[in-house]
């Protein structure tokens, strides 16, 4: 019995080394692709001087903010790794080296997460904000240390403020529990706080993904060739052109202008320029099948993958009505490898994590191009740390709700691990079947509108059309007109 218990003790210690060289492996390479990313947006002259004391202030925020940026893209991660997971272990059942794969890890990569995003929210990315504008309390010795005690502080008051408002609002809802939560803090205020957290970002979610959707269009048909009928390259790179060589003759003229401060509009407007040129030189030289072929698979794709999504999230929505089951919650101890969590198997998994990760991109996407995130949208080399910060905070929020928002939707039926599937209101039905109406209701209306100004736009574009004075009224253009014009352009 001794030397089986002692077996057993050194099985579990293993297993629990295995994983933790597995978690750290994880996160330090996560933490290496974010240091590349910030790296690749922040403003250098902030970090110029070494010995400088605001450099070393800026260099410690900048690593709290990839830490929290690696957080980010691991909770992005976490719901398709554990899918994915399921399927391989559901494949290679009796794999010798499928055996690190197991429940244990993906449950403790699961609370690793929730943790130091809550923390990351918390505590860590405020405490950046507030060690860069500190300067130190009045009368103190200057130094680094003088900042970071004037930035607990203030962190401090701060997180004071906040459970007194938190405390304050769970009193107004549930009297009996805000009284509890004075005597038992970590039992009742902590999951209310994390239950807040997580609803905003649910929230967040709900307004910025469905106009994201319909915004990935658009941002697609930049980045690849558009067919002829639809875009004029050589028209456009002739303008490209003639600004750029104004814009270098003025410079030219007036070279004080650019050398001084006065000048950093003309430089940004120049460099601008210059890489629209580059960009349409390149998608001058694309073959025909690139241009003819590629453009309307990838819409095609697009399309395909909101109507799956809709579609899924209006057949929850029935689930809903006559399945108990389909409510989202928690599951504490995962069974991986025992059954495939999609219907269609290893196929309806993957189209699983494909939409998924296609969410979470149109979220990103809705949310910069909102007027509300216009002032936070990074710059290659031009953005400052309280911008990056900002971003950090914003990012944070939304890929750590990911996985409560794809399982609201019914997108997976993966259930939550952890403290994930402890927020309050994920029992409430009304709000989950609210929440897939109104998600359901608004990427239709955004798709829906989407597609018909963006089809009458570009006949517009491709007939000529917008070139027209304001007082020409279009619809009374013969259709001949229209036809001859769009035979000339294809031609």
């Amino acid at each position: 019995m001794e030397g089986d218990d002692v077996t057993l003790r050194e099985q579990l210690f293993h297993d629990r080394v295995r994983e933790t060289i597995i978690s750290v492996l994880l996160f330090a390479c996560l933490y290496m692709v974010s240091y590349l990313v910030i790296k690749h947006y922040r403003k250098n002259a902030e970090f110029a001087a070494d010995e400088d004391e605001d450099a070393t202030v800026n260099k410690i925020a900048l690593w709290l903010c990839t830490f929290s940026l690696s957080i980010s893209v691991g909770a992005v991660l976490l719901l398709p790794l554990s899918i994915l997971s399921n399927e391989v272990l559901l494949s290679f059942p009796h794999s010798y080296y499928m055996q690190w794969l197991n429940g244990s890890l993906i449950h403790g990569l699961w609370n690793l997460v929730f943790l130091f995003s809550n923390l990351s929210l918390v505590f860590l990315l405020p405490f950046a904000y507030f060690f860069t504008e500190s300067e130190g309390f009045a009368g103190s010795k200057k130094g680094v240390m003088s900042r970071v005690y004037e930035s607990v502080v203030v962190l401090l008051l701060l997180t004071v403020l906040v459970v007194g408002m938190v405390w304050v609002a769970s009193a107004l809802l549930n009297n009996s529990t805000a009284r509890e939560s004075l005597y038992d803090l970590w039992e009742y205020y902590l999951p209310y706080l994390y239950s807040c957290i997580s609803l905003t970002g649910v929230l967040l979610l709900l307004l910025c993904t469905p106009f994201g959707l319909s915004r990935m269009f658009s941002v697609t048909g930049k980045l690849l060739v558009k067919p002829r009928l639809l875009e004029d390259v050589e028209d456009t790179m002739s303008c490209a052109m003639f600004e750029e060589a104004a814009l270098s003759q003025k410079i030219r003229r007036d070279t004080l202008c650019w050398m001084n401060q006065s000048g950093e509009a003309l430089r940004r407007r120049y460099f601008a320029i210059k890489a629209r040129r580059i960009a349409l030189e390149m998608r001058r030289r694309a073959s025909p099948w690139q241009r003819n072929l590629g453009y309307p698979l990838a819409m095609l794709l697009l399309l395909a993958l909101t109507v799956v999504c809709v579609f899924i999230v209006c057949f929850h929505v029935l689930e809903l009505l006559f399945d108990e089951t389909a409510m989202p919650r928690g599951m504490e101890d995962p069974l991986l490898g025992a059954a495939s969590f999609s219907a269609f198997g290893s196929l309806g998994a993957a189209v699983q994590v494909i939409l998924i990760l296609y969410l979470m991109v149109s979220s990103v996407v809705g949310f910069y191009s909102s007027p509300l995130s216009s002032g936070l949208l990074p710059r290659t080399q031009d953005t400052t740390l309280t911008q990056i910060i900002g971003n950090c905070v914003c990012l944070l929020v939304l890929s750590s709700a990911l996985p409560v928002f794809s399982r609201t939707l019914g997108i997976t039926r993966f259930d939550l691990l952890g403290d994930f599937g402890r927020y309050n209101w994920l029992g409430n039905f009304h709000i989950v079947f609210m929440y897939n109406v109104l998600f359901a209701g608004l990427t239709s209306a955004c798709l829906i509108n989407t597609l018909t100004w963006a089809v009458q736009r570009e006949l517009i574009k491709a007939f000529g059309l917008h070139k027209l004075p304001l007082t020409v009224s279009r619809s009374a253009i013969p259709l001949k007109l229209l036809l001859a014009n769009g035979l000339s352009k294809i031609q």
